[in-house]
């Protein structure tokens, strides 16, 4: 029989950082408000920024955004192939949510090719479930050195017959040479799925730049799409990368200081998303080589994805110091998953889940021990804060269990079962759950034991965001050609099924 595959278009971009998981997202919002099953896929993500799905695997975190745009549950298929950097050379590899060990960068060249058979049954599982899929390519298709076994990019556009939009970000500048370099370099094969173009965030009159996409146009003969301007409340979505920490808010006058170090395999940073948007709340993230600020009130200590190495590098900056010294000027402490383990007495790794075997020193502020092993725990979260009896909602993903005498005070009690700890004067406090801070009541009640008031509804103000951006595209690109782009995917003859 002859079928005509499900419409779907990749957003690629001439480089990382353009905004391609944000224009997805807006996207899927606004395809999905004109009556159509949307369903969001990259096939291949690196990022330590991960979400949790319902059957207990793990995607990255912009993909479970573009499902909530979507209105859909996220699910594994959504990012088949996720890479979570553990150091410079290797990164644990997760297949469809499930952690398959360490690839390290010298081997990943032969690798790919053997992941592009579960990337594409993931994408046709999405097929037969959605009227439309949205792709999100990773980095840049110009990486032309990576060609070869790609999974990310116009490898995998290739092997799916799925066109590509091409997205320039103008804000960096050179994204007329970013547009026409890609095309240059490009072999004609792939140059030919890119259907068009547009331009992202660009700031002031976009009439400015009428000669700009006329220009591009002449050297691509692509058309353009739109040209869409800065929007700043795209601010309040959950960040993915850590080139998103600290988006330029106002924080002048507020009532609680929060001091974040930014270690080098920092995790999950957007638990920290909806403390970042309290009116009353200063969140300073510390970058390596600045001290932690004397004034500061909390310290949270956020996820790593390699806890011994970022221990190593927290003392190396000499945060250690630094929090040796808040504490008794009377400061608190939080530390969240790795942030967590790094609170206690000893970290022990015996199988050299991290690298090599070894036992280090924590920081000795809760007298917990922690020791690693290769079993991941992958799992929602319903339960109660013991502090404040509020509910507590969120995830856990972590390898390692923790024990200890302060473990008798726990942070929070779910469903009967003790997680986390607490020093005996309540000054320092851990627990194993992510994105806490997203329930009003949790956070509400957590900031009222510092004496600020919130009004914030973080649920709320994240669909306003996703709303507000389909808003922007509909205004600033032309959808209508974006799902015409989407159709063109080639009929394909299909075996009978007996």
């Amino acid at each position: 029989m002859r079928d005509v595959r499900t419409p779907a278009v990749m957003i690629q971009g001439t480089g990382s950082h353009v905004g391609k998981s944000t224009l997805v997202a807006g996207l899927a919002r606004a395809f999905v408000r004109q009556g159509l099953s949307v369903r969001p896929f990259k096939p291949q993500n690196m990022s330590n920024n991960a979400a949790v799905t319902a059957d207990g695997g793990e995607i990255g975190r912009a993909q479970a955004v573009q499902a909530r745009a979507a209105r859909v549950s996220p699910s594994v298929h959504m990012n088949p192939v996720l890479l979570k950097p553990e150091t410079d050379t290797g990164a644990q590899i997760i297949v469809r949510g499930r952690r398959t060990g360490t690839l390290f960068a010298r081997d990943f060249g032969t690798r790919r090719s053997s992941l592009l058979p579960a990337v594409l049954d993931s994408f046709e599982r999405l097929e037969r479930e959605a009227a439309l899929i949205l792709v999100e390519g990773a980095g840049s298709p110009a990486e032309i050195n990576l060609r070869a076994g790609d999974i990310a990019n116009m490898g995998f556009a290739a092997a799916a017959d799925v066109p590509v939009v091409l997205v320039g970000d103008i804000d960096r500048g050179g994204v007329i040479a970013s547009l026409a370099g890609t095309h240059a370099v490009l072999d004609p094969g792939d140059r030919a799925r890119i259907r068009a173009f547009a331009i992202n965030k660009f700031r002031g009159d976009a009439r400015l730049f009428d000669d700009g996409v006329t220009a591009i146009e002449r050297l691509t003969d692509w058309p353009c799409l739109g040209v869409v301007p800065w929007l700043p409340q795209a601010a309040h979505l959950p960040a993915e990368d850590a080139l998103d920490l600290e988006r330029g808010r106002d924080v002048t006058g507020c009532a609680l200081t929060i001091a974040v170090p930014v270690m080098a395999r920092i995790a999950n940073f957007d638990d920290l998303d909806p403390l970042a948007q309290e009116p009353n709340v200063r969140l300073l993230f510390v970058r390596p080589g600045e001290a932690l600020p004397g004034d500061a009130d909390l310290i949270v200590l956020p996820g790593s994805k390699a806890t011994i190495s970022d221990l190593r590098f927290l003392r190396a900056q000499g945060w250690d110091i630094d929090l040796a010294a808040h504490m008794r000027r009377g400061g608190r402490v939080l530390g969240l998953c790795g942030g967590y383990q790094m609170l206690g007495r000893t970290i022990s790794d015996p199988e050299g889940v991290e690298g090599i075997s070894a036992t280090v020193a924590g920081l000795g502020l809760l007298d917990i021990e922690t020791v690693l092993t290769g079993d991941k725990v992958l799992r929602p979260v319903n339960g109660t804060h013991c502090g404040t009896g509020t509910l507590a909602t969120g995830y856990e993903i972590h390898l390692g269990r923790t024990s200890g005498p302060d473990c008798a005070r726990p942070m929070l009690d779910i469903d009967g079962r003790p997680d986390g700890a607490s020093s005996p004067d309540g000054r320092v406090a851990g627990t194993y759950v992510h994105g806490l801070f997203a329930a009003d009541s949790f956070r509400r009640a957590f900031l009222a034991g510092f004496g600020v008031a919130s009004t914030l509804a973080y649920e709320n103000q994240v669909e306003r965001a996703l709303d507000g951006l389909a808003d922007h595209l509909e205004r600033h690109l032309d959808l209508d050609r974006i799902l015409a782009i989407a159709r063109t995917r080639r009929t394909v003859r299909r075996a009978s099924v007996m």
